[in-house]
């Protein structure tokens, strides 16, 4: 029974979620709303804390003889179920005031809530069928958050979002079915690859196992299925899109680094076709989402070609295949994480109380509100690089990642187009910042109100802007932890 306290943080919202459904006429109450969901989010928080750092797995049950669902905490469950937990609950508070405004609250909290409890089993996922199936829970039952508007421009985003997700984990399917013929499903550190099996069949695995990385590369927005993130984030909620950029990106990364390191290991791949062909694909993306981005006019739009790129940074230096490279894409899955919620809901802050959608409009907007627009200051100078932000010490080490990669061209040309992506990231929204603060002299001063808002959106802003110098300066007890991960795989 003892093992079984490992499901309490997957149960527990998704129970609470669907207790929703029979106290509906309670819950349409905003007060009781926010006490519940309040409730339900920070015991989620602390019951994922209580039961990885106390339980190591448990076997739920078995789909057949040799299909088992089961969990297993390990060094990724700790760092992608404390993001998932961490940023749903801030996320979570800032919805409180921003929902205000919105319609259907109470089936935004539901799917909120059940998003949250696989993205957990996700994070505790054994082996490649339990993950596979927590993953397409986790894209439909997310897809309501994006769908939640109901507009024209929701629905064709939320449809878009769907089409990639299925099309991209139809083409993990065949990795899956190709790895229990050739392989173990179960996740070990450098792989589970059976070397007589595959001995005269590299060449076609190699196709299925990069198929593989390209199916789960939809999720986390790489080319040239990176098309549903500027569709599908920007008409969503700002809580939903903060959490569907800066967290639910990172279930399609996690399950590459479940692929490359746990199942395939980085021996099989490592100097052929598959790396040289993932590594450009990332870099690709990382530049064309920086430009992308540079050039669009609509901010929450901007924030998603943002995410485009930036998540591909993780996904270059896991294509490094090297322990310094494998530590800056952790590090930069916890960076982006931050400082992509915070910009995202900064971003929420300023349409819900201005109603200002252009970026354009955001001129002189600091003078109304100094407290959000400083905040989303930090988060963009954090995703630029700036010391002692975050973003510095993860571009840091996916750069040295790729310099001793030893991958022809390709080792140099990527710390090259990290830094030009940087300039693009200061160009498309340091630029925002400046014009906020110093509108110009034509501004007109007269029309200067306070317009921050209350505390359910000031405090999660806050606190991440202050995670982005804190992580940043005092970033060595992650290092630590990523490298250890790092020496366990490789």
């Amino acid at each position: 029974m003892k093992d079984y306290m490992l499901l309490l943080p997957i149960v527990f919202p998704a129970i609470a979620a669907l207790f929703t459904l029979v106290i509906k006429k309670q819950f349409s109450d905003r007060g009781f709303r926010t006490l519940y969901v309040g409730v339900v989010l920070a015991l989620t928080l602390i019951f994922n804390f209580y039961a990885i750092f106390n339980f190591r797995g448990l076997t739920l049950f078995y789909l057949t003889k040799t299909l088992p669902i089961e969990f297993k905490v390990d060094g990724l469950t700790y760092l992608f179920n404390s993001l998932v937990t961490i940023m749903w609950f801030l996320a979570g508070v800032f919805s409180f005031e921003y929902m205000k405004h919105e319609e259907n609250n109470e089936s935004f909290y539901l799917f909120y809530l059940l998003t949250e409890s696989v993205l957990i089993a996700l994070g505790m996922a054994a082996n490649f069928m339990t993950l596979y199936l927590f993953y397409e829970f986790m894209t439909f039952l997310s897809l309501p958050l994006a769908l939640h508007t109901r507009t024209k421009e929701a629905i064709s985003g939320g449809l878009k979002y769907l089409f990639y997700s299925v099309f991209g984990a139809s083409l993990a399917l065949v990795g899956f079915f190709f790895m229990n013929q050739y392989g173990d499903i179960t996740f070990r550190a450098g792989g589970t690859l059976i070397a007589s099996k595959v001995m005269g069949n590299e060449a076609l695995l190699k196709v299925i196992f990069f198929l593989t990385i390209l199916g789960f590369s939809a999720k986390a927005g790489m080319f040239p299925l990176h098309g549903w993130l500027p569709s599908a984030h920007p008409v969503a909620p700002a809580p939903a899109s903060a959490v569907l950029s800066g967290v639910i990106t990172k279930a399609g990364v996690l399950a590459i680094i479940r692929v490359i390191y746990y199942q395939v290991g980085v021996n099989f791949l490592r100097g052929t076709w598959v790396q040289y062909a993932f590594m450009t694909l990332a870099l690709i993306t990382v530049f064309m989402g920086s430009m992308m981005a540079y050039k669009e006019k609509v901010l929450k739009k901007r924030l998603a070609y943002s995410s485009v790129s930036q998540v591909s940074y993780v996904l270059f230096g896991l294509s490094t295949m090297t322990p310094i490279g494998f530590v800056g894409a952790l590090l930069q899955v916890v960076f982006h994480s931050i400082a992509k919620n915070l910009l995202f809901m900064g971003a929420g802050a300023i349409i819900y109380k201005e109603h200002k959608t252009m970026v354009a409009d955001l001129k002189g907007i600091g003078k109304n509100m100094p407290i959000v627009m400083w905040c989303f200051t930090i988060g963009g100078l954090a995703l630029v690089g700036i010391p002692p932000l975050t973003g510095f010490v993860s571009k840091w080490y996916l750069a040295q990642g790729s310099l001793v990669s030893g991958v022809p061209t390709l080792s140099f040309v990527g710390p090259i187009i990290l830094l030009a992506s940087a300039l693009l990231t200061a160009g498309y929204l340091v630029t925002i910042s400046i014009s906020a603060f110093i509108p110009g002299a034509d501004f007109d001063y007269k029309k200067v109100k306070n317009t921050e808002p209350n505390l359910y959106m000031l405090f999660p802003l806050v606190l991440l802007a202050v995670a982005c110098f804190v992580c940043g300066t005092f970033s060595t007890p992650l290092i630590n932890f990523f490298t250890s991960i790092a020496n366990t795989i490789m």
